[in-house]
């Protein structure tokens, strides 16, 4: 007998356990709300992902219409019994009810077994709650995931009405502290309306075909949305592929084609001519050397797009040796690479055109004590290169066009900092990107700072690449 005093049956599968919380019942699958061993994580994250792949707010309005339209109490619960959407024609016993602890968490554990009947069917589910009214449960499922469950009820069955198949889930809980004991819950359990089997299963039918139909169309906006994502970002990923691979055609073109372009091939050369004039060629040797090893370092080239950190900077040691010769006591230099640094992993190529801008920037336009400083220490998992100089320094704005390849050089494009920030970031992430800071130091200056990763695998970087 129910609560009510009319008959019903126990959920099969279900049976009392004394000893255990009045909220507990023992069945072969894990309890809906707490059973298993499930997490709070856990029971978090799927609440959400009904949030996530429903559209509450019309789910809100279609049960509200519906709700009123029909004359019954709705509402939306998750897999343990908590609403989703807020309660739709609740009697004033009901919403007294839920605001009971105890009683409240009767009014979900009933509504989470309601819900986890129907999904064993697939169809709405007839019961009778712990306060003896009947109430409907409609499975929500989504590819094959129960999402929750509509409610639809909280009344009376007319007297001597047969309801098939009607669950009665009153006697799960003890009769001890009942709510029939408080005067005013009587009376209002007493102005409950009744209303027939057929018009409540007709509302809960309907409700839940509506409800399906919303999730599917919401699961498939969802899924369409993920899509013009995902393509959004090919897009995105193709577009920064074709820029790199432009990237390293011109920072490869403009290796080649400034290093042994007729100026600079031309002053290199008359240096060597002059020198041999008025030297035993101890000097002339040196520079020969240097300017070999910078054509075989640029020519001879491998497939590789990287070379050990000394071979790098052995090359801009070369480079700025040669253009001290031609510029004499106007600019120094000095190079600080610790031994334990030389293996790590370098992008070819990437240290000239910085210590290029410096000669162009800050000693070319000075008569004397220029100066380009480059040093290489550890921080943590990176190897850090600065390269400094003493020039005048460059603005906020110039900074922001040099490293986008908008700055311009005498009616030209200074595209060389923009390549070699993009190869950075392309190898390494975007965490390891140039960093330049200017005015540097005492208001004048600039520093360039590159980034390398130690333990860098060349073979992964080269899968990218492709």
């Amino acid at each position: 007998m129910g609560a009510d005093g009319s008959g019903g049956r126990l959920a099969e599968g279900f049976q009392l356990n004394p000893e255990a919380h009045p909220n507990s019942y023992i069945k072969n699958t894990p309890s809906p709300r707490g059973g298993g061993g499930e997490t709070l994580e856990a029971k978090t994250a799927r609440r959400q992902r009904l949030a996530d792949l429903m559209s509450i707010d019309m789910l809100q309005k279609v049960q509200d219409n519906f709700s009123a339209a029909v004359g019954v109490a709705m509402v939306i619960v998750d897999p343990e019994g908590e609403p989703v959407t807020r309660p739709s024609g609740f009697s004033s016993f009901c919403d007294t009810i839920r605001h009971h602890p105890k009683w409240r968490e009767r009014c979900y554990h009933c509504d989470a077994v309601g819900g986890r009947t129907a999904l064993s069917t697939g169809d709405p589910s007839i019961y009778k709650c712990h306060a003896g009214l009947v109430d409907f449960a409609a499975p929500i499922i989504m590819r094959g995931e129960y999402l929750g469950a509509v409610i639809c009820g909280q009344v009376k069955m007319r007297p001597g009405e047969m309801a098939p198949d009607l669950i009665d889930f009153s006697g799960l809980f003890p009769v001890e502290a009942s709510w029939r004991e408080d005067p005013r819950l009587m009376a209002l359990y007493h102005d409950i309306g009744e209303i027939s089997y057929g018009r409540l299963r007709s509302a809960a039918y309907s409700l839940f075909y509506i409800a399906s139909h919303i999730v599917e169309e919401s699961y498939s906006s969802s899924v369409t949305q993920e899509l013009y994502a995902k393509n959004l970002r090919l897009m995105e990923e193709s577009k920064h592929r074709a820029e790199l691979e432009r990237s390293l055609r011109e920072a490869e073109l403009q290796a080649l084609s400034y290093q042994v372009n007729p100026h600079f091939l031309f002053n290199v050369l008359n240096t060597i001519g002059r020198l041999a004039l008025i030297e035993d060629a101890e000097q002339t040797e040196s520079t020969v050397h240097a300017f070999a090893d910078m054509m075989r370092y640029i020519l001879k080239k491998s497939g590789t797009q990287f070379v050990p950190l000394a071979t790098e900077v052995e090359h801009v040691r070369n480079y700025l040796f040669l253009l001290q010769l031609r510029l004499g006591d106007r600019f120094s230099f000095s190079i600080d690479l610790p031994e334990q640094l030389s293996e790590v992993s370098c992008p070819f190529m990437v240290l000239q055109p910085i210590v290029e801008n410096c000669i162009n920037y800050a000693v070319e336009p000075r008569e004397r004590d220029g100066l380009v400083e480059i040093r290489a220490y550890r921080d943590g998992q990176d190897v850090i290169v600065d390269i400094t100089d003493n020039g005048d320094g460059i603005s906020t704005e110039r900074r922001i066009e040099v490293l986008a390849g908008t700055a311009d050089r005498r009616g030209r494009k200074s595209i060389g900092i923009h390549n070699v920030d993009s190869r950075l970031r392309h190898y390494f992430g975007d965490g390891h990107g140039l960093e330049i800071v200017s005015p540097f130091r005492d208001g004048r200056g600039t520093l360039v700072r590159l980034r390398l990763p130690t333990g860098f695998d060349e073979a992964t970087a080269q899968a990218r690449q492709d």
